[in-house]
């Protein structure tokens, strides 16, 4: 079983926030293949379906973004994944612009508190994960813009960005990573 992983925070509070990224792709992908997000397990939300004839389980852990990779660890322990092979981790990243997804297979957090817990939990640097661009804040205030909502003209880049990124999680799935990569590490207005 492949799992896909969308990070984000719980709660109402943070519904559409640039942090949350990860959840609203996840939630076009159950809406896409019909897989029903709502049983609790592992301290996360999950449902399991198939994506063209192969089992998944879509993940959204409910520990908040900094404590991520207890759920996803705990996923993976229980299904025997290999990080590597079964596993797909989709959250926002600062360092890229709206619009613009980065398709990886390893890499360092790059300053994300999810993706560094996830490292920590799984011992591993190596797992597949699509970044996806919210813009920069600046200097100043991070928290308050990872927590804030995206202009009206950057809400609809980032549905773009969403929709894009669901496609190549649901890609990953039965695709060479290295196909998926180079059709879909470029940014909405390049397609």
């Amino acid at each position: 079983m492949i799992i896909l992983a969308g990070l984000g925070n719980p709660g109402r509070k943070y519904e559409k926030t640039r942090h949350n990224a990860g959840f609203d792709t996840i939630d076009l992908i159950a809406e896409k293949y019909g897989i029903r997000i709502g049983t609790e397990k592992f301290r996360g939300l999950c449902g399991t379906g198939l994506i063209d004839g192969e089992k998944v389980m879509l993940l959204k852990p409910q520990t908040f973004m900094n404590l991520s990779g207890e759920c996803i660890g705990a996923a993976c322990a229980y299904y025997g994944t290999d990080p590597v092979t079964g596993l797909v981790v989709i959250c926002d990243d600062i360092n890229l612009p709206p619009g613009r997804l980065r398709i990886r297979t390893k890499g360092s957090a790059g300053g994300h508190n999810g993706l560094k817990n996830i490292i920590a939990c799984l011992g591993t640097q190596e797992f597949a994960r699509i970044r996806i661009g919210v813009g920069s804040s600046g200097e100043d205030g991070l928290v308050d813009f990872v927590l804030g909502r995206f202009t009206p003209a950057d809400r609809e880049i980032m549905e773009k960005s969403y929709a894009r990124a669901a496609e190549a999680a649901a890609a990953m799935v039965t695709r060479d990573i290295q196909s998926v990569m180079n059709e879909y590490n470029r940014s909405t207005e390049e397609v």
